[in-house]
């Protein structure tokens, strides 16, 4: 049949409208005997042809597999890193305090605000706090508009404070000598005989430790917590000082002897003899201390020039001990 009119032709001989000619719009011709199947969209949407190869079926994937798109896993419980409890005024007290005592703060350093909350993890708040109470103890110095800085003490104040010690050890001995139990005074034994052997060694510093241990049992054996607490407030003002008295040529030996006074006496249940005994004790100390100081200040170390040696070896021994309980306050022999 011939098309005319609103028809005519297109390139493969089939009748079309004119106006989809002259639109442009698009036929798909497809060879006889072909039928279009609406199943499955080809790209774009286009119908698939049959007889063309269809595509692949998907075929289920064994457990645990993946595609090689990524699957969306199941979701997991958000975990946040666990912060650092904060510490109280107490627990930031104390840990200033003890760096003081092991020389990590020197005399006459510098106490910054933003740097100790950062090193104590608190707030500046609670820095405040603790220098205060570090400056009623005694080992700081507040400065108003200035500061504050660990407290420097100078051999006259450390013979003053040997001074006060030797009143209130010699009451701790005569209080000892009354409540130290039988065990107590057992182990007051054993720490001597450590002491000893650690003299006879040459240790000098297991010794200075073991007279620490030793003047502690006998300030817990006593029972007296206000005389206790006194002595804490005096125990790190003398850090500078705590091996210088030790170095001292022959010192060792001496103080040895005047341990063993006082544990006899203890141990005798004889209050007047061990509070002598004590008192006479920390007087030799403090004439020690006296006497290098005063060598010292003329140029010679203690020991008749081993002055450099005796100081360095002071300072490394300070930052090797741990000096935090009671004990701190007696390493001078």
């Amino acid at each position: 049949m011939e098309a005319g009119g609103n028809y005519g032709y297109d390139r493969s001989g089939h009748a079309v409208p004119a106006y989809a000619r002259l639109s442009g719009a698009r036929r798909d011709v497809r060879p006889a005997g072909t039928r279009v199947r609406r199943g499955p969209s080809g790209i774009d949407g286009e119908p698939t042809v049959s007889g063309a190869t269809p595509p692949p079926a998907s075929t289920p994937r064994p457990a645990g597999t993946t595609s090689g798109l990524a699957q969306s896993s199941p979701p997991q419980p958000e975990t946040t890193p666990r912060r650092r409890a904060a510490r109280s005024a107490d627990e930031a007290y104390q840990e200033l305090r003890r760096a003081i005592y092991r020389g990590e703060l020197m005399p006459n350093e510098r106490l910054i605000e933003v740097e100790l909350a950062a090193r104590l993890q608190v707030s500046r708040g609670v820095v405040r706090t603790v220098l205060v109470r570090l400056g009623q103890d005694g080992l700081v110095v507040l400065t108003p508009n200035r500061g504050a800085h660990v407290r420097l003490v100078t051999e006259e104040q450390a013979v003053e404070i040997l001074q006060v010690r030797a009143v209130l050890e010699a009451l701790t001995a005569r209080q000892a000598a009354l409540n130290a139990t039988d065990q107590e005074i057992g182990a007051i034994r054993r720490i001597l005989n450590r002491m000893s052997q650690k003299l006879e060694q040459d240790d000098l510093l297991g010794y200075s430790e073991g007279n620490a241990n030793l003047h502690a049992s006998i300030i817990a054996a006593a029972r007296h917590e206000t005389t206790a607490g006194l002595i804490a407030g005096l125990r790190a003002q003398l850090v500078r000082f705590q091996y210088r008295t030790i170095l001292v040529p022959g010192r060792a030996a001496q103080s040895l002897g005047e341990h063993t006074a006082i544990v006899e006496a203890i141990a005798n249940r004889d209050p007047d003899a061990a509070e002598a005994a004590m008192r006479r004790h920390l007087g030799h100390v403090e004439s020690t201390l006296a006497n290098t100081a005063t060598a010292l200040r003329h140029g010679s170390g203690p020991s008749g020039g081993t002055r450099a040696a005796g100081d360095n070896r002071a300072a490394d021994d300070n930052r090797a001990y741990d000096s935090t309980s009671a004990a701190d306050s007696t390493r001078t022999a």
